[in-house]
């Protein structure tokens, strides 16, 4: 029986809610591509030696990576928890109120003071309170987030999977979405409280790099799971919109998203069994995220089989297909070069910027379908450039991991700029020229979806000739 993998927003208190989070989400965004500007101009070769301040390019990656993967991804997935839990009350605003503030704090901590940055991995910081009290406020704001979904009396996902019939058959893909983002928040939960733990247990004496080292390590690669669960909750919703007939039940589609979150309930295991500071604990979470995340597979190859499908299908909304398939194919490129990782070199960002950008492809996609959901319909000038925008940003990703996979292979080392990155040899400064370019092209893609917001959302005269239901073509 064909299933409707969409969301419904019930009210308008859920829609105001839904709507400052994804905005937040946009504005951190934003921020975080004014900050590749610095990252990729410092590591092009030619260019780089007239960078004068290598310090900041340090200081730019930290913001830059927090603002891209932290924010940006929880304030997109709040907006999704938002609407999933169909009631507002005051806590949640300020939970969005605390997120704000943190993010405010964490974007201008550059620009005021000095960040002495620590490139440490998942949440790489800069060694001040003003920063940590930024990153404290926003994680609170999360946790008050999470916690409303997590309680919320109007839906139960163990009764529906006990007893589909339960609900009315018209929700049954809805619900299925709702298990997917119910499990992103769980994962969400125990990354928060892995992350509290260590922060219990460390000694204060260690030094700095190792100490933030190891207190993001755990839950960082928790997180990544939550990041993964709401990709293909996304993923649904866009498959749906591009092929229209998804003939597989809500109940194997929940049962798959389960699935695919139980590697992380083994994630206590490795804090019960394991010393923090011992490198079982490092190596355990490494091979939890390389073939835990392997659970995803059969969930993967669902949607993989219907967007091949989709392909025979004449007159469906090539925004959301050309977002999906840039998505699953720089996501999957991410996964293969994890697997091919061999020593600290820069094949380590090229593994995780593919990931990366596959989620934020997705994310970017359902931006299209939340918008005209939450009132701002997409203009036929928003529309053309929303189809172009996700090849654009795909294609430079593409070569900027490429880039990176080809120099890694020759040794040039990760997290280093200027000459420190000891490009002697051509084919090291080829790759690393065609990351450069790479990452020019990709800011682009992204300047392109900053600019389908823009308009759309503070130029409602151009929104004659729209569709307001978001299946914008």
């Amino acid at each position: 029986m064909e299933q409707q993998y969409l969301l419904s927003i019930p009210n308008k208190d859920v829609t105001k809610l839904a709507k400052a989070w994804l905005f937040l989400g946009i504005i951190a965004l934003l921020a975080s591509g004014l900050f590749s500007l610095l990252l990729v101009v410092s590591r092009t070769p030619f260019i780089q030696a007239y960078i004068p301040f290598k310090d900041f390019f340090h200081t730019a990656i930290v913001v830059h990576v927090d603002l891209s993967v932290l924010i940006w991804f929880t304030a997109f997935a709040s907006s999704l928890w938002s609407i999933s839990c169909k009631t507002v009350h005051k806590i949640d605003w300020w939970a969005f109120y605390l997120a704000v503030l943190g993010t405010i704090m964490v974007v201008i901590t550059p620009f005021i003071m000095d960040g002495h940055p620590l490139m440490n991995n998942y949440i790489p910081i800069l060694q001040t309170p003003f920063f940590y009290f930024g990153l404290g406020f926003y994680t609170l704001g999360l946790l008050l987030r999470i916690s409303h979904n997590l309680i919320a009396p109007l839906f139960n996902p163990l009764a529906f999977l006990i007893n589909q019939s339960s609900y009315k058959s018209t929700l049954q893909g809805e619900q299925a979405l709702h298990i997917g983002m119910y499990s992103a928040a769980l994962t969400t939960a125990i990354a928060l409280l892995a992350f509290l733990f260590t922060l219990y247990q460390l000694p204060m004496e260690l030094e700095n790099i190792a100490y933030f080292e190891v207190l993001f390590w755990g839950s960082g690669h928790i997180l990544q799971f939550t990041h993964m669960l709401m990709m293909f909750v996304v993923w649904l919703v866009l498959l749906h919109i591009a092929y229209g007939r998804i003939h597989i039940s809500a109940k194997i589609i929940a049962g798959l998203f389960v699935f695919t979150f139980i590697p992380v309930l083994f994630s206590p295991l490795i804090y019960g069994k394991f010393e923090l500071l011992s490198g079982e604990f490092r190596e355990q979470f490494t091979q939890l995220m390389k073939f835990g995340s392997l659970t995803a597979l059969p969930l993967g190859a669902v949607i993989f089989y219907y967007l091949m499908c989709s392909l025979m299908q004449k007159g469906k909304s090539s925004i959301y297909i050309y977002s999906l398939w840039s998505s699953l194919i720089l996501f999957t490129t991410g996964g293969v070069l994890g697997f091919m990782i061999a020593g600290a070199n820069v094949v380590i960002p090229a593994h995780y910027h593919g990931s990366i950008v596959g989620i934020t492809l997705a994310f970017m996609g359902m931006t299209y379908f939340l918008l005209p959901l939450l009132g701002y319909p997409l203009s036929e000038k928003a529309r053309k450039w929303a189809k172009i925008q996700p090849i654009v940003y795909a294609t430079g990703q593409m070569m900027h991991i490429s880039g990176l996979a080809w120099s890694g292979g020759y040794g040039v080392k990760r997290k280093t700029a200027g000459a420190a990155q000891g490009l002697e040899n051509l084919p090291e400064i080829a790759g690393m020229a065609l990351m450069g370019m790479g990452g020019l092209v990709a800011v682009i893609g992204g300047f392109l979806f900053l600019l389908v917001c823009y308009y759309t959302i503070f130029n409602p005269g151009l929104s004659s000739g729209v569709e307001s239901n978001g299946y914008g073509r």
